[in-house]
């Protein structure tokens, strides 16, 4: 079937079999949403966003939580031809307002409108008029598919918008996704691992079953409950299961998963290896990327145990290549900047709102991570290059110090960052939330074994709270700023 807009898409399958549930929501499944149910909701709501000024080509920010509203609010806005644009739900005023100046929506989906005093907002909750038709409109292809709002490592807010239409094959499931599969959807919608995945499976005919924060034990019951074949987590969501007591994992039958994808952040070594040991290396598989979509790898688990800690090799459609700060090509087994090239062109997959891309005299781009090639062409990441601590001349890697902290049992999340220090410029200081505690010495012991001296953090500091958010991302930055009394 040639491609078409999401829209249509999701009305095809609704009118193949509009009883089938597209969407499972809820901590324990309590609510189901089917195809039909979807498709006529979604129009009625197009129907008020239309009403309120949303045209083809203009941006809808979302800031709603997971949820049925979510879903329902994204096919409307394809439906009028615009872009959603998701954010948290729960970012503060003054963090919302920078995103908003930056995208001047035409509508605001999620805020109080008292903020808004000079803008078009529309609540959470909202319901629109059961007298509204709910009938298909007039197909209209949304030019850009997705708007995904990032703070990257600095903090300031940047919109990242994939400037591909709208466009599927409902029939041609994506991302080893099967045609009817079940997808389990874990993550924060406003994230672009989630949101993509989460739809890739609705639109090609699968049902997305959706919680409504990360929890390790629902995920296996989900899991289990509804049949999922295929489910997207990243690593901090992978030891927070791995952690699990194991008669909690042992519980519970996952044996209908075929693809667990692993992507977000580098994945510590010993982690995929207990995970590969657990479920078996078929079913485990990693990618890299960002929302630019300027280019990716992606390894199986097969090909891991061959390769440990490697992210695979370029996705076909993507070159990748290794540079030094002057732009000096790296050869295998040299750390520099990953920078990446997809074979339609610079400027072909993204463009930038309040940021600007960093490139290459030859116009390849980069994401600002650090790795190197191995001689069979696979890559390895090492970390951030705007994270990375040079402590008394040598360069230490947080990313690398984190994973062997997190290693220890006691451990839920790290977080390594370097402080000013007039000897070494600067010394390398790790946060560590351990819940139930644990002797900072047993932690050197523990370090001792998997580092060398000068990584292993000159200081410590314990705290009870988890670092990573449910997408696995830490804020370096405003760590270190906290601690040096920065606003």
């Amino acid at each position: 079937m040639s491609q078409m807009s999401y829209g249509r898409a999701l009305a095809l399958w609704a009118q193949r079999d509009g009883d089938v549930p597209a969407l499972v929501f809820g901590e324990f499944g309590e609510q189901v949403l089917s195809r039909a149910e979807l498709d006529r909701m979604s129009n009625r709501l197009a129907r008020v966003y239309r009403e309120a000024g949303v045209t083809p080509g203009r941006l809808v920010t979302l800031s709603l939580p997971n949820g049925i509203e979510f879903f329902v609010s994204c096919l409307a806005i394809w439906k009028l031809g615009a872009t959603p644009q998701p954010i948290s739900a729960a970012l503060p005023a003054v963090e919302r307002e920078a995103i908003v100046q930056l995208s001047d929506p035409a509508l605001i989906v999620g805020a109080d409108p008292s903020e808004y005093r000079q803008r078009l907002v529309i609540e959470s909750d909202f319901r629109a008029d059961p007298d509204i038709s709910d009938a298909p409109l007039e197909e209209i292809v949304s030019k850009c598919a997705r708007a995904i709002t990032s703070g990257g490592s600095t903090g300031r807010p940047k919109v990242i918008v994939d400037i591909r239409p709208a466009l599927c094959d409902p029939d041609v499931p994506e991302n080893r996704m099967l045609t009817a599969g079940v997808t389990l959807c874990p993550g924060p919608l406003y994230h672009a691992g989630p949101f993509i995945t989460a739809w890739q499976a609705i639109l090609s005919g699968g049902r997305a079953v959706v919680l409504p924060r990360f929890d390790a034990e629902a995920c296996l019951r989900a899991i289990e409950r509804d049949r999922v074949d295929w489910t997207l987590f990243v690593p901090t969501m992978m030891q927070r299961i791995w952690r699990l007591p194991e008669e909690v994992r042992q519980r519970y039958d996952i044996s209908s998963l075929r693809v667990v994808m692993c992507s977000g952040a580098p994945s510590p070594i010993w982690l995929k290896r207990a995970w590969i040991e657990w479920i078996g290396p078929e079913k485990i598989f990693e990618a890299y990327g960002g929302a630019e979509r300027i280019g990716g790898t992606s390894i199986t688990g097969s090909e891991w145990l061959a390769h440990p800690g490697s992210v695979g090799k370029p996705l076909p459609g993507h070159r990748l290549k290794i540079l030094t700060d002057d732009s000096r090509e790296q050869p295998a087994g040299q750390v520099g900047e990953i920078f990446m090239l997809p074979e339609t062109g610079r400027g072909s997959t993204y463009r930038y709102i309040g940021s600007h891309a960093t490139a290459s005299p030859d116009g390849w781009e980069t994401l600002g991570d650090l790795g190197y090639f191995d001689s069979e062409g696979y890559l390895y990441l090492v970390d951030r290059k705007s994270d990375m601590i040079v402590s008394g001349g040598a360069n230490v890697y947080p990313a690398e110090v984190e994973a062997a902290i997190d290693a220890n049992p006691a451990v839920r999340s790290s977080a390594v960052i370097g402080l000013p220090d007039d000897d070494l410029g600067q010394r390398v200081h790790a946060i560590v939330d351990a819940p139930e505690g644990i002797a900072e010495e047993a932690l050197r012991e523990h370090l001792d074994a998997c580092l060398v001296r000068y990584k292993i953090p000159r200081s410590f500091e314990f705290v009870a709270e988890p670092l990573r958010n449910d997408a696995g991302k830490v804020r370096r930055s405003a760590l270190r700023e906290a601690r040096l009394g920065l606003k």
